[in-house]
């Protein structure tokens, strides 16, 4: 594939440029230290600091002391341009080390200034394609405030391994849980920095687990379609292979992309031939896609950093309507409010005279599962039903239980799982799509259209149809499914990479399922 037929252009607010990236190579006079692929054996740079830029000077005019008359005389001021908003820091860390280039100049670094001028050309680079203006800073987290107001994105590289304090994980934590994001990136491939980095993320989140970026993750095509990259090892020399990132999601958001191939050589508009690394020109791709997912959902992060309350979650009645959200081993709950916005819609807009709850359901716990008629499923990932698992929810179905099941954001690779795991649970039955006339879709609202999400009419222009499919056992609607996302439009905020319905549709087709399940 072609350069040119990468480039994409999915966002409205982003204006695609034309892109020749220059074959980038080592600059001459650099010594480096010799290391095992993926290993270490002593501290190393990829290079000294970068020259300082040019300062930007105006010249002026100006009058000498009287007495007058004097003729005036021009000086050299200093005129400073308004700086740019701060998009990217780059956390500081690392003991004091001294290198030596082949001319024999000694300058000192410390492990986070590896790539000195990686994240300043990145920026640069990224700001002349997307047309867009920010700058990084360094930031020493005893310093900072983890207000993803003042920094967005935080950056770390390096070789060696690290170690942060406790509080700088809580505060890292908060940073995260605010809308923040942290970019992790093993220089020349280290061991060292990529076992560090992985350990403090799984410290700081220790509830979210680390998961490889699939194919259908929306920074593969955020800004430029990602295909095959080009990797270079040494001791293999250079192929073709997918990304290989992983992330970590707070909600329905990677907060977390961490890559143990280095990207920040090529960032630094270098390479050589010892670690393992992406080379420059798709991890300037790359990269530019990662800020580009970062800037696109650094809204959707701020929201979901409020705490949502369910809001008759302590009253007591005779009457209750529970949904019961399942819990497996995926990310099963990433869009933490798209429920509780569900059930106030249903509260507000039906005569339903019930209270509305929502309890997690674990399906191992048989006696969980069967308090309640309706279950709810949901997740971007694959995941697998165990054995127990697979046994109740059958039973429940069997039982007269209705479950309800949408792929966050419209992933294939939950829809994959799920069709595989309902198979497991109801063999022999098949999911087919409901028809114009089923009774769900006039259980309360008469739907015969619905307005889909901007992405998903990019690829389907001109589509409208509601497009559920369903399970019934002995004449009665016992699963409901959706390919296409609902949960994010229950949430009432803009998703920017959802392939789902749209807020108004997605929380009738919601509220026609759920009467539905009642009065059948």
């Amino acid at each position: 594939m072609s350069k040119d037929s990468k480039k994409l252009s999915r966002r409205k607010f982003f204006k695609v440029a034309g892109l020749t990236v220059a074959g980038l190579t080592l600059p001459s006079g650099l010594r480096l230290f010799e290391r095992g692929v993926l290993g270490a054996a002593e501290p190393r740079s990829c290079g000294p600091p970068p020259p300082a830029r040019p300062e930007r000077m105006t010249g002026g005019e100006s009058f000498p002391p009287l007495p007058l008359p004097a003729t005036p005389i021009r000086r050299t001021e200093r005129k400073r341009e308004p700086a740019p908003p701060t998009l990217m820091g780059k956390v500081t860390h690392g003991n004091v080390v001294w290198a030596t280039d082949a001319s024999g100049n000694r300058y000192q670094y410390r492990d986070w200034t590896t790539d000195p001028a990686d994240v300043r050309n990145l920026l640069d680079w990224t700001n002349d394609k997307l047309g867009i203006r920010y700058r990084p800073v360094d930031v020493d987290l005893k310093d900072f405030s983890y207000s993803p107001a003042e920094i967005p994105i935080l950056y770390f590289t390096g070789h060696e391994g690290f170690t942060l304090t406790e509080n700088e994980r809580q505060g890292l934590r908060n940073f995260l849980r605010d809308g923040g994001f942290i970019i992790g990136d093993a220089c020349c491939g280290m061991k060292e920095f990529s076992d560090a980095f992985a350990r403090e993320m799984d410290a700081i989140l220790p509830n979210r687990r680390r998961f490889e970026i699939a194919d259908d993750h929306p920074i593969m095509e955020s800004f430029y379609r990602m295909g095959k990259v080009q990797y270079q090892v040494a001791g293999k020399g250079s192929f073709q292979e997918r990304v290989q990132l992983e992330g970590m999601n707070i909600g329905c958001r990677t907060a977390v992309f961490f890559t143990r191939y280095d990207l920040s050589c090529g960032w630094d508009h270098h390479t050589h031939p010892h670690g393992a690394r992406v080379m420059p020109g798709d991890a300037l791709q790359l990269g530019a896609n990662v800020l580009t997912y970062a800037l696109a959902t650094y809204q959707l992060g701020r929201f979901l950093s409020t705490e949502k309350v369910y809001y008759q979650s302590d009253r007591k009645t005779r009457d209750e309507f529970v949904f019961g959200q399942i819990q497996h081993d995926g990310d099963w709950d990433p869009d933490p409010s798209a429920v509780m916005n569900l059930l106030k819609y249903v509260g507000r807009y039906s005569t339903m005279d019930v209270q509305f709850k929502r309890t997690d359901v674990d399906l191992r716990r048989g006696q969980d599962v069967f308090k309640h008629s309706f279950l709810y499923m949901t997740g971007h990932h694959d995941f697998a039903l165990q054995g127990g698992e697979v046994a109740n929810l059958g039973k429940f179905l069997a039982s007269g239980g209705v479950l309800l099941a949408d792929a966050c954001c419209g992933r294939t690779t939950f829809d994959t799982a799920f069709r595989r795991e309902i198979a497991r649970v109801l063999p022999g039955a098949k999911l087919e799509r409901l028809k114009e006339d089923h009774p769900l879709f006039s259980s309360l609202e008469r739907i015969r259209t619905v307005e889909y999400t901007d992405l998903l009419k990019q690829s389907r222009p001109g589509f409208n149809a509601p497009s559920l499919e369903g399970i019934s056992l002995n004449g009665i609607l016992a699963v409901v499914y959706s390919k296409y996302d609902l949960g994010c439009g229950w949430e009432e905020i803009d998703h920017p990479y959802a392939r789902g319905v749209a807020s108004a549709d997605a929380l009738k087709l919601g509220m026609n399922t759920i009467v539905y399940a009642m009065t059948h």
